[in-house]
């Protein structure tokens, strides 16, 4: 019998998600070797987008299965896996219900076809559907407590494609030349699914990819007109590229080297230069103190989960702690490497408390507040003069990804 068309696709998903509930790896992780044999790129990101669209609708997908089957499955059996893998293509990819069949199924080859088969049959005759906005896991809507909703609401669709464009007086150019949106001066916004190398601007280097929520770290620092500038924890380089884009002498700074090189390829293809550093923030001495330090810290990144939806099965509270110990040991170094009348940002890309308002209360230095004009139209600074976003802000034109940002000068 022969091999029914885009079944390489379903069997890629297969193990991308077995590595990702079962082995706990990202996406961006277990992507390669889930996909090594599967030749077609547009295969290889239906595999991707099958298995983040599991990810992003899981419980309630398990839900679905559960109230079509007389006896549980076992969370990790591989009918039910495969089941997840059939009900988002039907219920969130639009794949016709044959199609799925003549897909799905055989990855079940030895094993339970015909339950399978009768569970989806039963699904889509009823028909079954999805609720408005995905049901979050028990302990993450515990842990995000009455944001837990409004947050949720954010992750009903994946995100569009933010750019951060080199040179700023650029924007009406290059949203005109990408028929792109903006909402804010060198920011771009393109619908989802754009193949990024064929994207005019990207071989000469014009723009990044950079969610808008990543790119306000830095410009909440300003220009640099010549001053010397720290990006610690700098890889993949897309904060490292806007301080140097702003006129920062830039130190970038990381411990992993195959990361780092990822920031000297971003310098090269943009023109962009930068002073790149391979050491661990946590025992490297710099030379000199700097005007600006900019800590975008490790962190859990809940707040990537629009776009990285396996963060809601694979962090808790160990994670939490972990890098919570981290973050506070960095920003005591942070501060005794800033010159006098220095600013340090502090960011995560992180929805949770421990990670953002408890590190940021910590600080000694004089709080510099975030101000209302440094941001885009929508977004509004706490109280504290802090900044914290989350997936269901700027809803109506396409989100922004979860991240706590805040601001100090040295005196």
């Amino acid at each position: 019998m022969p091999t029914p068309p885009g079944l390489h696709a379903r069997r890629a998903a297969l193990r991308l998600l077995d590595a990702v509930l079962r082995r706990g790896e990202t996406l961006d992780q277990a992507f390669s070797a889930a996909t090594s044999d599967v030749r077609k790129p547009e295969d290889r990101a239906l595999a991707r987008a099958i298995g983040t669209e599991v990810l992003r609708w899981l419980v309630d997908l398990d839900a679905l299965i559960d109230s079509a089957t007389a006896k549980t499955l076992p969370h990790d059996a591989k009918a039910r896996t495969v089941l997840r893998i059939m009900l988002a293509q039907w219920l969130r990819l639009d794949t016709p219900p044959h199609a799925v069949i003549a897909t799905g199924l055989p990855l079940l080859a030895g094993g339970p076809r015909r339950l399978a088969h009768g569970v989806f049959s039963t699904l889509t005759k009823r028909p079954a559907s999805l609720p408005a906005a995905p049901t979050l896991p028990e302990q993450v809507a515990e842990r995000w407590g009455e944001r837990a909703a409004t947050i949720a609401a954010g992750l009903a669709e994946p995100p569009p494609l933010d750019l951060t464009l080199r040179d700023p007086a650029e924007t009406a150019h290059w949203t005109n030349q990408l028929g792109a949106d903006s909402l804010a001066p060198g920011h771009l916004r393109l619908p989802r699914g754009a193949a990024v190398e064929t994207l005019a601007g990207f071989a000469e280097g014009a723009w990044w990819v950079q969610d808008l929520a990543a790119s306000l770290p830095v410009r909440l620092l300003g220009p640099g007109e010549g001053r010397h500038a720290l990006d610690l924890c700098a890889a993949p380089g897309g904060k490292t590229l806007q301080l140097a884009a702003a006129g920062w002498q830039v130190t970038a700074l990381d411990i992993s080297k195959r990361r780092l090189d990822l920031v000297k390829q971003n310098c090269k293809r943009t023109g962009l230069g930068a002073s790149t550093i391979r050491a661990d923030a946590l025992k490297w001495e710099p030379k000199h103190r700097f005007d600006a330090i900019l800590l975008d810290a490790p962190c859990t990144a809940t707040g990537t989960c629009r776009r990285h939806p396996e963060v809601l099965h694979r962090i808790g509270a160990r994670q939490f702690e972990e890098m919570a110990e981290l973050q506070t040991a960095l920003l005591a170094r942070a501060a005794e490497w800033l010159k006098p009348g220095g600013v340090l940002v502090y960011a995560v890309c992180s929805l949770e408390r421990e990670e953002g308002e408890e590190q940021a209360s910590q600080v000694t230095l004089d709080p510099l507040p975030v101000l209302a004009e440094e941001l885009p139209q929508g977004l509004a600074p706490s109280a504290e003069g802090w900044l914290r976003t989350d997936p269901a802000m700027l809803d109506d034109v396409g989100g922004l990804d979860g991240f706590f940002i805040a601001r100090w000068r040295k005196g």
